[in-house]
């Protein structure tokens, strides 16, 4: 089943089972889907709607950043509450050691030597992990380790 169909399923049963907030999110999942689909025209895959929600995951992790730095918690709870749900669509998150491999290997494909080969390692490194890892964390270990090489 794809990705897409088990979100729309999934809409069905919090309907049925009246999970208001649970609903909400789905809801907001298939309506940026679809915006998106409208948009370019074009029907998305599993890979692109995982796409779609990381990104939603992005925004509510900032926005809670966000919510705690102006002493508002309780908002800032609803958004992790929206990320914890929008959790159960990502694959099984990668190990450290799982994760350093997956770097190492892409460094070594790359023939990475210096912080110019930034954007090819992260190229590689980007399709085999979406959604598995923080790419933002990813990101600064493939920076620690190109600058310690060049």
């Amino acid at each position: 089943m794809s990705l897409k169909q088990r979100i729309n399923d999934d809409v069905k049963q919090a309907m049925r089972a009246g999970d208001k907030p649970r609903l909400k999110i789905l809801r907001m999942i298939t309506a940026a889907i679809k915006q998106r689909e409208v948009d370019e025209r074009i029907e998305l895959d599993d890979a692109q709607v995982l796409a779609v929600v990381e990104k939603m995951i992005k925004q509510r992790r900032e926005s809670a950043e966000q919510y705690r730095a102006g002493d508002r918690p309780e908002l800032a709870e609803v958004e992790e509450a929206e990320i914890a749900i929008l959790r159960d669509y990502l694959p099984e998150p990668l190990s450290d050691e799982e994760l350093a491999r997956v770097i190492d290997e892409a460094i070594a494909e790359a023939d990475a030597t210096s912080m110019a080969d930034m954007g090819k390692v992260m190229g590689l490194i980007k399709g085999r992990v979406q959604g598995r890892a923080d790419m933002g964390q990813v990101s600064a270990q493939v920076r620690g380790r190109l600058a310690g090489q060049g």
